[in-house]
């Protein structure tokens, strides 16, 4: 059985998925997990299936309380880079709900791999915190403009992206990554499509080095139509 998921961090999808294949008592071997490299969800994802298309009967293994701390878990997880960490986290699930005394199993190998890849996305959002440096450039008769060049290991710039928005309100930034950049305008952040390794601006680049590469990622999307793969979300 296919399950489908909007984007690489579609945490709501993934619930929304694995309460239903609990629903119809589905395995974890049995489930396929794929996810959409969309830009914008919203475009690419599947339309909802009507309420009465939804399992009626829902036994009770799928409406067993789930800890609040393996909640916490797949907050942290769904953002890894590892392809298998929805597989991973719906199996953890399953077994948590047929296997009552795995929540209290502190060397299961499931739930250890959960735990270090809940590590490895924390010390990359703390690192992007840290070593983020910005170059000022100036885009027009605007204020001027921070820019900057990150390469996360995970799917981290939208859970980070509000921490710089705080950190610096009043000021226009832009992170470039390769995956996904992110822009605040000082009153909404605006994502759009990552920019190439290898099209990054060095370090010690000159300001047009940084403002070309700033205009290639987000210079098209600003002027383009609502349909295009370019959101905003406000802080």
């Amino acid at each position: 059985m296919e399950a489908r998921l909007a984007s690489d961090t579609d945490l709501a999808g993934f619930r929304e998925e694995a309460r239903v294949l609990l629903s119809q008592q589905v395995p974890p071997e049995s489930v396929q997990w794929h996810t959409d490299h969309a830009q914008n969800s919203e475009l690419f994802a599947d339309p909802p299936q009507a309420a009465d298309s939804r399992p009626q009967g829902v036994p009770k293994a799928a409406s067993a309380i789930v800890p609040a701390s393996f909640l916490r878990l797949c907050e942290t997880v769904v953002l890894h880079h590892d392809p298998e960490r929805f597989a991973l986290l719906y199996r953890l699930l399953w077994r948590l709900v047929h296997e009552p005394g795995l929540r209290h199993d502190p060397v299961d190998p499931d739930m250890l791999h959960a735990h270090q890849m809940g590590q490895s996305v924390r010390r990359d959002v703390h690192k992007m915190k840290a070593f983020v440096r910005f170059q000022t450039v100036q885009d027009g008769p605007t204020p001027a403009l921070q820019v900057a060049w990150f390469e996360p290991a995970h799917h981290i710039v939208e859970f980070a992206a509000p921490w710089f928005a705080k950190r610096s309100p009043d000021s226009r930034w832009a992170i470039l990554t390769p995956e996904r950049s992110v822009e605040w305008d000082g009153r909404q952040l605006h994502f759009a499509p990552g920019l190439p390794r290898a099209e990054a601006p060095p370090a010690d680049a000159h300001e047009g080095h940084w403002l070309e590469a700033y205009r290639r990622v987000f210079g098209a999307h600003a002027k383009a139509s609502p349909s295009a793969p370019y959101c905003s979300t406000p802080s």
